[in-house]
């Protein structure tokens, strides 16, 4: 049972309960992934199962590709859609033209303040976990790249995007940063991660699926072996 399986996760489901569920159901000893979804989140999670969760760190390092939606005019405590809104602004004003021109300029590389909400350490402790105690503290700035970031419809106030980034990105926060600029607040109402390094959504096998399964033995067909990287 050493490999990769792909995930196409639920809404609602944490990267950790996909593991969990994955592990227990199968009886697997080791089952770890290449980079957290939010809960809110769909599309590839990859999964390294027994002896392949060593390759962790080599497998996490690829570009991920992403399709969402924003929404103008709304600002969460999460920068998503799981979150409170706690702020509300007029975003009549905004044109398409401001929109795709503003798109345009994040491709590149730049620093990026990680949310509170997320599971990034401050001294030890999860962030996500001082947020939830109403508390916040300073984050120091992470280089990302966003090599790609594409307008694909605007109908106000949504924005329909896709966005490939490197590793460490938070494509809720690009969201958020869009609306800052726009000057009307935004949330990332959906997310899809359609694509992780070489590995794509059609690829994936849904937990639905996964549920159907009887025995171990139904599960190897799912599981890939052509993974190694030259």
């Amino acid at each position: 049972m050493d490999g990769i399986l792909l995930i196409n996760k639920p809404q609602s489901w944490t990267s950790h309960d996909v593991c969990n569920f994955v592990k227990k159901r199968f009886k697997i000893s080791k089952v770890g992934h290449t980079g957290t979804l939010d809960p809110q989140a769909t599309g590839v999670l990859v999964l390294l199962l027994g002896t392949c969760t060593k390759l962790s760190a080599r497998l996490a390092s690829f570009e991920k590709e992403y399709e969402g939606t924003i929404e103008l005019g709304i600002k969460t405590t999460t920068q998503d859609g799981d979150g409170e809104i706690v702020e509300s602004r007029d975003w009549r004003g905004v044109t398409e033209k401001q929109i795709k021109e503003l798109l345009v300029s994040f491709k590149g590389p730049q620093k990026q303040i990680p949310p509170m909400v997320s599971a990034i350490r401050s001294n030890g402790i999860r962030l996500y976990k001082l947020a939830r105690k109403g508390q916040e503290v300073e984050r120091k700035a992470r280089d990302i790249v966003i090599y790609e970031i594409i307008c694909n419809s605007i109908h106000l106030p949504y924005i329909d995007f896709t966005i490939c980034s490197s590793k460490g990105t938070y494509v809720r926060t690009v969201a958020y940063d869009i609306g800052e600029r726009l000057g009307t607040g935004a949330y990332l109402k959906s997310l899809c991660r359609v694509r992780n390094g070489s590995f794509h959504v059609s690829e994936c096998i849904h937990i639905d699926e996964l549920k159907k399964l009887k025995i171990r033995d139904d599960l190897k067909r799912f599981i890939r072996k052509d993974f190694f990287i030259k």
